[in-house]
């Protein structure tokens, strides 16, 4: 939501810091370096389009840290959780030069970035304490030019502090310039932090002697709760000897010789549920007599029923998603081919 801020202070009158609370509480406080970690995490978690990776966090961390200082680019208010329980809430803001005008005689802008409550303190007024004190600082360092990009609070909440949709002001974006690591003369170990992450999973797909697809029950996944042999791959793992692997633990099938025929390639997306995106290899186990059916072993942390069914009783026991994915393996299996499906997404759960 990008929003300005009317450039005429005295328009807006903000009260002494938790006049406007429901229920008392503490009272916001300056940010310190200290402070950057829940920061981080409130943003990441409130007011980010998506959570940050693990290692984007971190990063965060770092910069805001160094910022959070007398001397930093980052002002802060902050309320902190009763009983040493972090952060309830914090108003963020970044200041930076700009030329001086008239209407901005000190020559400072502030981006206020992160506005954050957690669910269990909100209702409190926390966030309009953390704001109104943030802004009051701002004022007093000379800062007269503002912009606003959030969407943790109602619009309403920001009008109350005078700041407005201008249709006279255009907002563009660019999207980041990827160099070459040796232009931007970073090493292997830091350009790898800027790429996509992916984990890997290999699996195997067996049919009894009619061509009817086995799978396992898993005690450990509602959302798939049928799926084939197989698991994610380990460091150093090949995905040929996942599948083999991952088969011989989950079901005491034992798979030799080198990689059969790979029958599908799976991608999926990030979401909710795992931050990061899969790639996995599924392979072609081949047909498994009665007797072998009958005589695998499951373990029980991870599987409680093995099943075999006609292809199309599958549909009913299956999200969408994962039953496309059986039919596209299946018909590589019946057609000689192999299947490409990018769309076992963590999102369509």
């Amino acid at each position: 939501m990008p929003r300005s801020r009317r450039p005429d202070g005295g328009a807006v009158r903000f009260a002494p810091a938790g006049a406007d609370r429901s229920t008392a509480g503490p009272e916001p406080r300056p940010a310190v370096p200290g402070d950057a970690a829940e920061i981080a995490r409130l943003k990441s978690v409130y007011a980010s389009a998506e959570p940050l990776s693990p290692e984007r966090l971190a990063t965060t961390r770092t910069l805001l840290a160094a910022r959070l200082t007398a001397a930093g680019s980052a002002v802060a208010y902050v309320v902190d959780a009763p009983a040493g329980g972090g952060l309830a809430s914090c108003a963020l803001a970044l200041v930076h030069p700009v030329f001086p005008s008239p209407d901005s005689p000190e020559g400072l802008a502030a981006h206020v970035d992160v506005v954050a409550t957690e669910p269990a303190h909100r209702g409190r007024g926390h966030a309009g304490a953390a704001l109104g004190a943030l802004l009051r600082h701002l004022e007093e360092l000379g800062v007269t030019e503002y912009a606003l990009h959030t969407g943790g609070e109602p619009v309403s909440f920001y009008e109350r502090f005078g700041f407005f949709h201008d249709a006279a002001l255009l907002r563009m974006t660019r999207a980041p310039v990827r160099r070459p690591v040796d232009s931007a003369g970073l090493s292997p170990a830091q350009f790898a932090e800027t790429v996509m992450r992916a984990t890997g999973f290999a699996g195997l797909y067996f049919t009894d002697e009619d061509g009817n697809p086995l799978q396992l029950h898993a005690v450990y996944s509602a959302s798939h709760p049928w799926q084939v042999p197989g698991g994610t791959m380990d460091p150093g793992e090949r995905p040929w000897g996942t599948a083999v692997r991952e088969c011989r633990e989950e079901t005491g099938i034992l798979v030799d010789g080198p990689p059969r025929r790979l029958l599908a390639a799976v991608y999926g997306l990030p979401g909710a549920q795992w931050p990061y995106s899969t790639f996995g290899c599924v392979f072609d186990g081949g047909r498994l007599t009665r007797a072998q059916i009958e005589a695998v072993v499951l373990d029980p942390a991870e599987h409680d029923e093995v099943r075999v069914l006609p292809l199309e009783e599958w549909r009913e026991h299956m999200p969408d998603g994962d039953y496309r994915r059986l039919l596209a393996i299946d018909e590589a299996r019946r057609s000689g081919g192999t299947a490409y499906f990018d769309t076992w997404d963590w999102e369509a759960e």
